[in-house]
C-alpha cells in the first residue's frame, strides 16, 4: 500500500468559473488485482497492454487504486508531480525478492492479460482469492512461480540421454577399478 498526504488545496473550475477548496486528507492506494478489475470493468479494455493510456485513464486507475470511503473525487486533481512519481515507482516495484534467470519464451502473438485471466490462473493454481489484494506484481510473480514449479520437465534428446549414460557408465567403471 502507498499512503499519500494531500494538503489543503484550492482548485479553479473553468467550466463553472469558481474555486473549490479541497480539504487536507490522506489517501491509501493499492495496486492490486481488485484495482485492475475495477478499472477494466469501467474502460472495457486491458490495463496491462502495450498501448498507451490517456491521462484520464491513468488518473482513473489511481482512483480505482484508492482504498477507503469518503474520498473527495477532486482530491486526485491535487496530486503533485512528486506524488505521481511515487505512485509510478510503487506500481513498478516488484514487491518480491523472487527473480527468474530466464524469460518465458513467447511463441506467436503476445497474450493479452486481463483481470479475468489472472483470476483464472489464481484458481487454476489454487492461489487463494485473498491474494487479489496483494501488490499486482507480487501476485503475477507468484503465478509465474506456480507455472515454473508445475510445468512438465523438458524432455531430453536421444543424444543428451546417450551422453548422460556414457558419463554414468564411465564413472561406474572408474569406481570399480579403484575397489579391486
Amino acid at each position: 500500500m502507498l499512503e499519500l498526504e494531500i494538503p489543503d488545496t484550492e482548485l479553479w473550475d473553468q467550466k463553472e468559473e469558481r474555486f473549490y477548496t479541497i480539504k487536507r486528507q490522506s489517501i491509501t492506494l493499492e495496486h492490486s488485482l481488485v484495482s485492475l478489475s475495477k478499472w477494466e470493468a469501467k474502460w472495457h479494455k486491458p490495463f496491462l497492454s502495450d498501448k498507451n493510456l490517456t491521462n484520464e485513464e491513468i488518473f482513473d486507475y489511481i482512483r480505482c487504486m484508492s482504498i477507503g470511503r469518503n474520498i473527495d473525487p477532486l482530491v486526485f486533481n491535487c496530486l503533485t508531480n512528486e506524488q505521481l512519481k511515487k505512485i509510478e515507482a510503487y506500481i513498478s516495484d516488484p514487491h518480491t525478492a523472487t527473480w527468474f534467470s530466464n524469460s518465458i519464451k513467447e511463441s506467436g502473438p503476445k497474450e493479452i492479460i486481463t483481470a479475468e485471466r489472472i483470476y483464472h490462473l489464481m484458481f487454476s493454481y489454487g492461489v487463494p482469492k485473498e491474494c487479489e489484494k496483494w501488490h499486482l506484481n507480487r501476485l503475477l510473480t507468484q503465478l509465474r512461480v506456480e507455472y515454473e514449479e508445475t510445468k512438465p520437465q523438458k524432455t531430453k534428446s536421444k543424444r543428451e540421454i546417450a551422453d548422460r549414460h556414457r558419463a554414468l557408465n564411465a564413472a561406474r567403471r572408474k569406481s570399480k577399478v579403484g575397489r579391486h
